[in-house]
């Protein structure tokens, strides 16, 4: 199977299942526990159905929002995501390079395989980034000043990890950084050579954001104790409202689910808020937060934008989240296998699709701009 074959988020998925190593394509694509939450997401969208209004003129869409204070060509972003170059060499290069491509916004996990600081100088696009809350306060501080020295636009606090979930496909392989692989899991390396050749003749592999705290060259620490011995699991509201004021610019927190949550970051002077699960990863049983996109939007929507993702695999579903309210989606698993089948050929390819699906969509719904979507093109069955 090749790039040029691939027309859908299921034929990238594919690609990168037939390349990777099963325990990193499994890394990618498992959830937590029985992986309700990580079905759900998507089976969500399929309850809703599209109401196409005719007659209405669309010569010309216009995909442009603006979310966060910046201005996007395409009303979705590439949401921030771990560990991408065991993925692919190119990593965050390759999406950061698509994205701005297409215009608009990508992020950088505090768990990413490049410097923040190299993507910012390389791309003009806008950038957030996304943290966790540590155990060492001076170390959060540490993290905003280096995304506000680095010029980051947007502040994601990521609120629904303060420890890592139940992901069950990866403790029968062994998956871990640093590798702990199991007899099955090295089998399973070994039927994949070319991924090993392409990690070991690039550059060594690393965690810029953190290296002088997560050392993945030894024993040290691993991505398991990250979760378990840095984070802060008593983080609280009174710890993010320290953290906003500090920024003083584009916050959001991501993992927001309750209505009386996204109530509280209105108030604490938060500018956005990501309804999220985690793509099924963290507490599995959660709701989808397509579910809860309209009471959400309906509560805060006049004092923040609201953002989702999870689950999004076609067009549809983007235009589903922003007729429901949402300012914008965003997207992961849609562009970690299209990066990890053919890097950054294979992000473009697949972010040309989304936009694609999107135009087509919104001229068969009659609508030419995005503030022309609304409830009345829904119906919930």
């Amino acid at each position: 199977m090749r790039l040029s074959a691939c027309h859908n988020f299921h034929d990238f998925r594919e690609l990168a299942r037939r390349r990777l190593p099963g325990p990193i394509f499994n890394y990618i694509d498992g959830g937590a526990d029985d992986e309700v939450t990580y079905r759900r997401n998507t089976a969500s969208f399929e309850r809703c159905d599209l109401v196409p209004g005719v007659l209405r003129g669309v010569a010309s869409v216009d995909l442009s929002v603006t979310v966060m204070g910046q201005k996007l060509a395409v009303p979705f972003y590439c949401s921030p995501t771990a560990l991408q170059r065991l993925f692919h060499h190119q990593g965050e290069r390759a999406v950061a390079a698509a994205a701005a491509k297409y215009e608009t916004m990508f992020g950088v996990s505090s768990l990413g395989t490049v410097g923040l600081e190299e993507l910012r100088a390389a791309h003009s696009t806008p950038q957030m980034y996304q943290f966790y809350f540590h155990r060492d306060r001076g170390l959060n501080r540490a993290m905003l000043q280096r995304a506000r020295d680095a010029g980051v636009e947007v502040m994601m606090l990521t609120v629904d990890s303060i420890t890592g979930g139940n992901r069950e496909r990866d403790l029968r392989t062994g998956f871990s950084i640093p590798f702990r692989l199991t007899l099955g899991g090295m089998l399973q390396f070994a039927l994949k050579p070319m991924w090993g050749l392409n990690y070991v003749t690039h550059e060594r592999f690393s965690l810029p954001q953190l290296d002088k705290h997560v050392d993945m060259g030894g024993d040290t620490m691993s991505i398991g104790r990250y979760f378990t011995e840095m984070l802060d699991p008593s983080m609280n509201w009174s710890d993010v409202a320290e953290m906003v004021r500090d920024w003083n610019g584009q916050f959001c927190l991501k993992g927001v689910m309750s209505v009386e949550d996204a109530k509280r970051a209105a108030e604490i002077g938060c500018t956005g808020v990501v309804l999220s699960n985690h793509g099924g990863r963290q507490l599995d049983g959660s709701r989808s937060a397509f579910d809860q996109l309209a009471e959400i939007v309906d509560a805060v929507g006049d004092r923040l934008d609201v953002m989702m993702d999870g689950g999004i695999q076609r067009g549809t579903h983007v235009l589903k989240a922003l007729s429901l309210g949402a300012k914008a989606v965003g997207i992961g698993r849609y562009y970690l296998f299209p990066l990890a089948a053919a890097g950054q050929p294979g992000v473009e390819r697949a972010l040309g699709h989304l936009r694609t699906e999107i135009e087509r969509g919104m001229k068969l719904m009659g609508c030419g701009s995005i503030g022309q979507l609304s409830r009345d093109n829904l119906r919930f069955r």
